[in-house]
């Protein structure tokens, strides 16, 4: 049977509203058991939401993953510290192979696809992983998103303008 790290729990209730009761439990939990994937996670979400220093959250989200391919709670942290640092095509890499794992939040994952597409300025292909995203959906729950996404999106795709023939310019 294992056990539960009451540590791991402790760092998970204070984060993120106190860092240093975090960083202190999470410092118990890795001494215990330094291969803790929700640990390590947890470590690489501090340094890339708290510190910005996205190449040290990829080291740790990276050894999170080469020790549990399932460990799926990093996958969804890992491509944001990748859209944020600018890591593009290691971004697309890691979910095209996340959606391949068996039991991961499709939705997530493809909440992110749809944010690394509009950062990169692909609007057309962001609002068709948006139309993918509403085939996974069960529930209303995202409802919000997908407007407010679409919305936001058709926005961003400029309509061409109709060349204005020559007795118009004349009016003018």
């Amino acid at each position: 049977m294992k056990t539960l790290d009451k540590h791991l729990f402790k760092a998970l209730d204070n984060y993120p509203f106190n860092l240093l009761e975090t960083i202190e439990s999470l410092e118990y939990a890795l001494s215990a058991n330094n291969q803790n994937t929700l640990a390590l996670c947890l470590l690489g979400r501090i340094y890339s939401e708290q510190l910005m220093d996205y190449e040290t959250a990829k080291e740790y989200f990276s050894e999170a993953i080469s020790i549990n391919l399932h460990a799926l709670d990093v996958y969804p942290y890992y491509i944001e510290t990748l859209i944020l640092n600018e890591d593009f095509n290691e971004a697309h890499r890691l979910i095209d192979f996340a959606m391949t794992i068996k039991g991961i939040s499709k939705i997530e994952i493809l909440k992110k696809k749809i944010w690394l597409l509009e950062v990169q300025r692909e609007f057309k292909l962001a609002k068709k992983a948006l139309k993918d995203f509403q085939l996974h959906l069960t529930d209303s729950y995202y409802n919000s998103f997908v407007e407010e996404t679409k919305t936001r999106l058709n926005g961003k795709i400029k309509p061409k303008k109709k060349k204005n023939s020559k007795k118009e310019k004349s009016l003018n």
